[in-house]
C-alpha cells in the first residue's frame, strides 16, 4: 500500500494524538514534526525529524495543522503555497465560511487541497447534522456539547494576558444553550477580576453564560473527556413527529486527531480548492479498496 507522508505542525494535545493516529494508519507515514523549539524533543519523537520549518523536510504530501485556531489561516496559506495539502480543526463556527473562501483561492493557485474545520464540531458533527436534515428536512436540530473540556476555548483562555494555566469546561443547559465554566491560575502581579473581564469579552465566550473561577491548580481538575448529543425533531415529507438522536462520549483530542487523519486521506481524492467536511464523500475518508468498502458498509 502506498503511504502518504504527513507533517504534524504543532505538538500540543492534538499533535500528540495525531502522531498516534498516523502510527496506526497503514496508508500514512510521518514526514516530520514542526515545533517552535525543535531542540525540545520528547522521547516519542526521537525516531522522527523535528524541525521549525516544513521546508526543511524532504517530502510532505499533507500537513496536519495541530495549531491554535487563530493561527490556522496563516499556517495554511504558507503551506498551501508550497503545493502541500493542509487539514485543520479551525473551530470558530462563524468564521468557517470566510476561512474556506480565503484558503480556496490559495489552494487552487498552487494545485493543492485544504480541508478546514475538520475536528468533531465543526467537523464530523457537521456531517451528522447534514444527514439529519436530509432525513428530516423541516424541523430543528439541537446540538448539546459536554459536559467536558473544550480544547479551543481552553487555548483561547491561555492566550489571555495574565493567565498562567486554564481549563474551559462546556456545560449543556439544553436546547443548544451552554454554560462556560473557566478555571484559571493567575500570574503573579495580575488582578483576577481584570483577567476575568478580558476572558468574558473574548469572542469565544462573549455570547455564552461564562463563569471564571480562580483555582490553585488547574492540573488537578484536568479531564479531556467530552461529548455531544444531537437531536432533530421535525417532518419527513408530510409526516410529523420524526425524532432522531445521535450521542457520543469521547476523548476530545484523540477524536479530533483521528478525524484530521481521515480528511487528510480524503484530501488526495479532491480537486484543488478548500473544503469543509460536509463537502467530502464519506467513503473518501476511509482506508481501503472502494469496492470492498461498499460491500462491507452498504
Amino acid at each position: 500500500m502506498k503511504k502518504n507522508s504527513v507533517a504534524i505542525v504543532g505538538y500540543g494535545n492534538i499533535g500528540k494524538y495525531v502522531l498516534e493516529a498516523v502510527q496506526a494508519s497503514p496508508d500514512f507515514e510521518i514526514a516530520g514534526i514542526i515545533r517552535r523549539d525543535p531542540s525540545n524533543i520528547p522521547g516519542e519523537l526521537k525516531p522522527y525529524k523535528v524541525t521549525d520549518s516544513i521546508t526543511k523536510l524532504d517530502k510532505v504530501d499533507v500537513a496536519v495543522l495541530a495549531t491554535p485556531t487563530r493561527s490556522v489561516e496563516s499556517y495554511a496559506k504558507e503551506i498551501l503555497a508550497l503545493g502541500i495539502n493542509t487539514v485543520d480543526s479551525f473551530d470558530i463556527h462563524g468564521g468557517v465560511a470566510d476561512l474556506r473562501r480565503s484558503l480556496d483561492a490559495v489552494a487552487k493557485a498552487h494545485d493543492a487541497v485544504a480541508v478546514i474545520s475538520a475536528g468533531w464540531d465543526p467537523g464530523s458533527d457537521s456531517v451528522v447534522r447534514a444527514l439529519l436534515e436530509a432525513m428530516v428536512p423541516k424541523g430543528i436540530t439541537y446540538t448539546n456539547f459536554g459536559p467536558g473540556m473544550s480544547m479551543g476555548h481552553t487555548v483561547a483562555v491561555k492566550a489571555i494576558d495574565g493567565v498562567k494555566a486554564a481549563l474551559s469546561m462546556t456545560i449543556p443547559t439544553g436546547t443548544g444553550i451552554h454554560r462556560r465554566m473557566v478555571y484559571i491560575e493567575v500570574k503573579d502581579g495580575y488582578d483576577f477580576n481584570e483577567v476575568a473581564r478580558a476572558i468574558k469579552a473574548d469572542d469565544y465566550f462573549a455570547h455564552d453564560d461564562t463563569h471564571v473561577i480562580q483555582v490553585d491548580s488547574v492540573d488537578s481538575l484536568l479531564d479531556m473527556g467530552h461529548g455531544v448529543s444531537l437531536t432533530r425533531k421535525g417532518v419527513s415529507g408530510q409526516t410529523q413527529n420524526q425524532l432522531i438522536a445521535f450521542d457520543m462520549k469521547i476523548n476530545n483530542p484523540a477524536l479530533t486527531a483521528q478525524v484530521l487523519i481521515a480528511v487528510a486521506r480524503a484530501s488526495f481524492k479532491q480537486k484543488p480548492g478548500a473544503y469543509t467536511m460536509i463537502e467530502l464523500p464519506v467513503i473518501d475518508m476511509l482506508c481501503g479498496d472502494r469496492e470492498t468498502l461498499i460491500k462491507r458498509l452498504v
